[in-house]
């Protein structure tokens, strides 16, 4: 017997010390079958401020909202720092979506530098008006429209989507006889795709991150695949989650904090112990349980002992 209650008080203090030592993490989640990880989240304070409002899970499908509108995301790539997007009114090699409905893609200016389509993503823009800023103060040969990571019209061109158009590939020149049907430009060269301001009346998106060039336009990849990148130095983060806290951020929207459980922390979930109260209220109650249990079972093993001798 007294073996017994020395076991049920051992198994109890290693359980109130676990409980006492761990953080309950109330930020990382699941949208569908993406998972939700630092720098991103879905709950206002999580995640680094720098990517607030930015993800929404709506019946189980994963948004991303920027200035330019909402695009789904169909995949977080955290070992290479990318997203892909899809965005429903995107003409692909099968079809061609005009009417300027589509939202091409524009971030805020504070965004800027935490995300950007990658350098191999091209967006070929489609019926644009002669007064388009893509060829306003360009001679010919520095025209923005080009081929980017062997990616371009005169490929897109032979999609199925051009012959419903009834598109003609003949040579023609950028001036005399009125702009290209399809410009393809890279990201970083207007920085923004903004159909409305370019005067175009769609556009496509395609990216490869194969190593070797795919064959033909039917095999390219369609979506906007954009790099994101947390600014600055990343240790605040890490000595935050070693300590088994949750990187977010103030109600400022600005200043980083560790969440640590329901106390939060502007360095990391040691030193929120140590200037909280309620953490070591916490030990004490569980200490004097402890203590209680201890002299409960001395007390029980008294009294067998002297059964035992009678």
């Amino acid at each position: 017997m007294p073996k017994l209650f020395t076991n049920m008080y051992l198994i109890l203090l290693a359980y109130l010390i676990s409980l006492s030592s761990t953080h309950a993490n109330t930020c990382r989640s699941y949208c569908g079958n993406i998972t939700i990880d630092y720098p991103f989240a879905i709950q206002y304070g999580c995640g680094h401020p720098g990517f607030r409002d930015l993800l929404f899970c709506i019946n189980d499908v994963l948004m991303f909202h920027i200035s330019s509108g909402s695009y789904r995301v169909l995949d977080i790539d955290y070992a290479y720092n990318a997203l892909t997007l899809h965005e429903p009114h995107m003409s692909t090699c099968d079809r061609l979506m005009l009417g300027a409905r589509g939202n091409g893609f524009t971030v805020e200016p504070w965004r800027a530098p935490y995300m950007n389509p990658t350098t191999d993503n091209v967006f070929m823009l489609i019926g644009c008006s002669p007064r388009s800023p893509l060829f306003q103060g360009f001679p010919g040969k520095h025209l923005p429209c080009r081929n980017v990571s062997g990616m371009g019209c005169e490929e897109y061109y032979g999609c199925p989507a051009w012959d419903m158009m009834g598109h003609k590939r003949a040579e023609s020149s950028f001036f005399g006889s009125g702009p290209p049907e399809c410009c393809a430009v890279a990201y970083e060269a207007i920085k923004g795709i903004n159909l409305t301001k370019l005067e175009c009346e769609g556009y496509s998106s395609a990216y490869n991150v194969a190593p070797l060039k795919v064959d033909g336009p039917s095999e390219w990849t369609y979506g906007i695949r954009v790099r994101y990148s947390v600014q600055g130095s990343d240790e605040f983060c890490g000595a935050c989650e070693a300590t088994g806290g949750t990187c977010g951020y103030g109600s400022d929207g600005i200043r980083q904090v560790c969440i640590c459980g329901n106390l939060n922390s502007t360095s990391n979930c040691d030193s929120a112990s140590l200037s909280s109260g309620t953490r070591p209220m916490r030990m004490e109650m569980f200490g004097g349980l402890l203590t209680y249990i201890l002299l409960l079972v001395l007390m029980t093993t008294n009294q067998i002992q002297k059964v035992c001798y009678i």
